[in-house]
């Protein structure tokens, strides 16, 4: 465990406190009173209700439309179900650039809805809303889905014996089992929408503002590092009550007893309601999850390749490569993320499966989400400031973005590996100790050839994550090495249909790589469960 908290406290705790003390910290005195002043502002009100007003809003919105899929992924069983749950998990690892990208596609201008019954939907919240629930559907679908396959049906079917009707079975019966995981998965999808970044950038334009833009705004335009700091705090403050929440419901969920293997509760549809459900689930997941990203793909080909073509060329402005150079650079940088956050995350996994784990060590697992909600501007910003000196210097190191990259790949890793390693036999260990083996030996032995396949997913969502993070990368990625999403991001920014057509062409090739990256995962993990 040593290493997983030595490798925090270095990249994350350390730079996140050198931004708060920069900010608060004047000529050696603290300003604590500057957190009062910023947030009695009347434009921080507004973006604090903004942030939490949308990601209760995205939350519910989310869960209305998810639900009745994770029934159908749970209950019924039809052809090219594996395919379409990797289609449905594809938007969750794609960079939110990419989302916020391919609703711009859809609703912006030229979009396919543009103008559409006279409404400009990139102008209103509406964007934001659905964008939101295009990423975070695969949550709800998989966290609860993944809990309803493995609940015994007999038990509802036995209350409909007794004379209750299907919704007072499903409400006495069923929901009370379901009711954990349905609050993990609101309590996931409010928090990345109350982080939201990349879609709120893109689609909120100057009108609408989440906290972790305004800590951008504060902290690279504006350059008011002390307002930055304290939405930092409160930000933090927000994100351990949620995760502290998200703890206990875990805990809940893990108590509910699994009676039943999920690949027998399946079954083929049976009655004209259940053969309408799943072609309701099936147009929906046409509409919003295929359609965005289908009018990505068309955007890009607007006049044929040429978009594509034109990602060869460097204009030595913005761009000091070629655009097409940061798919190398992406790639790159995630291999070596992908290989940090395993080695830190199977570290920490090992630890926390432990029975002997104390509980400050079991505490640690909470902390290990953080990175997921804490400001990634945040964090990159802090790398800048934290690790600008010996013994680390980093600022001019290519190591710098696979280090925060890896930061938000470490949860993935350890929330994967984690049950797996809880599920060995201590008792294998013990009779391989008792034969002589090394802890090494035991280790390649007794738990590699179990967890194996577990920990080549672990790498895969790790792959995902790492290549298409942005909030910290922006920060610390150099012009001559610019990663895919920060390039979107810039080509976004700059005006004229041929930046905005590679944007689209950059963002397909991205999201082809992710979708591959997930199809390579969905073949790889195993069936026991549906959860992340």
């Amino acid at each position: 465990m040593a290493v997983p908290v030595a490798f925090f406290a270095v990249f994350f705790a350390w730079p996140v406190v050198a931004i708060v003390t920069r900010g608060l910290k004047v000529d050696g005195v603290w300003r604590f009173g500057r957190i009062a002043d910023v947030v009695g502002g009347s434009d921080i009100r507004h973006v604090l209700w903004f942030t939490t007003w949308q990601a209760l809003a995205s939350t519910a919105l989310t869960l209305l439309v998810a639900l009745p899929a994770a029934y159908v992924f749970a209950r019924l069983d039809f052809p090219g179900k594996q395919v379409l749950r990797a289609v449905v998990t594809v938007p969750f690892v794609l960079p939110t650039v990419v989302v916020g990208t391919a609703f711009l596609a859809l609703v912006g201008r030229g979009g396919l809805l543009d103008g559409l019954w006279g409404v400009r939907l990139d102008t209103t919240v509406w964007a934001i809303l659905l964008a939101h629930v295009f990423f975070n559907y695969a949550v709800v679908v998989r966290t609860v889905g993944g809990l309803w396959a493995q609940l015994d049906p007999r038990q509802e079917e036995a209350a409909r014996m007794l004379g209750v009707s299907p919704v007072g079975a499903w409400r006495k019966v069923t929901l009370p089992a379901l009711a954990p995981a349905v609050a993990a998965a609101a309590l996931m999808v409010f928090l990345f929408t109350f982080t939201s970044f990349g879609v709120v950038q893109i689609l909120g334009g100057p009108t609408f503002s989440t906290l972790e833009v305004e800590i951008y705004r504060q902290t690279s335009e504006i350059f008011d590092l002390s307002t930055a700091a304290v939405l930092t705090i409160v930000q933090f403050v927000a994100v351990g009550a949620i995760l502290a929440v998200y703890a206990w419901t875990v805990r809940r969920r893990e108590s509910v007893l699994r009676l039943v293997d999920p690949s027998v509760t399946a079954r083929r549809p049976r009655g004209a309601g259940q053969w309408a459900l799943l072609g309701a689930v099936l147009a929906t997941i046409t509409v919003l999850l295929v359609l965005p990203l289908a009018v990505l793909v068309r955007r890009s080909l607007d006049g044929g390749f040429g978009y594509y073509r034109a990602l060869g060329d460097a204009d030595g402005g913005t761009f000091l490569v070629a655009p097409v150079q940061s798919v190398v650079n992406s790639l790159e940088y995630a291999v070596a993320a992908t290989a940090i956050a395993v080695v830190i995350g199977g570290l920490a996994a090992a630890a926390l499966a432990r029975r002997d784990a104390g509980r400050l060590v079991r505490g640690f697992d909470a902390l290990l989400m953080l990175p997921l909600g804490v400001s990634a501007v945040t964090v990159g910003f802090g790398f800048l400031i934290a690790l600008d000196k010996p013994p680390l210097d980093l600022r001019q190191s290519w190591i710098l973005v696979p280090l925060a990259q890896a930061l938000v790949g470490v949860p993935f890793v350890v929330r994967t590996m984690l049950p797996v390693l809880r599920a060995v036999d201590e008792r294998l260990r013990e009779a391989a100790a008792v034969l002589g083996a090394s802890p090494w030996r035991v280790w390649r032995e007794v738990d590699l050839p179990m967890v194996r396949r577990a920990l080549l997913v672990a790498a895969g969502f790790a792959f995902a994550v790492s290549l298409g993070e942005f909030g910290a990368t922006v920060f610390i990625a150099r012009p001559d090495n610019p990663t895919l999403p920060v390039a979107v991001a810039r080509l976004l920014s700059r005006p004229g249909d041929l930046n905005y057509g590679q944007a689209m062409a950059l963002s397909t090739i991205l999201m082809v790589v992710c979708a591959v990256a997930l199809l390579v995962l969905e073949r790889l993990r195993t069936d026991r469960t549906g959860e992340f």
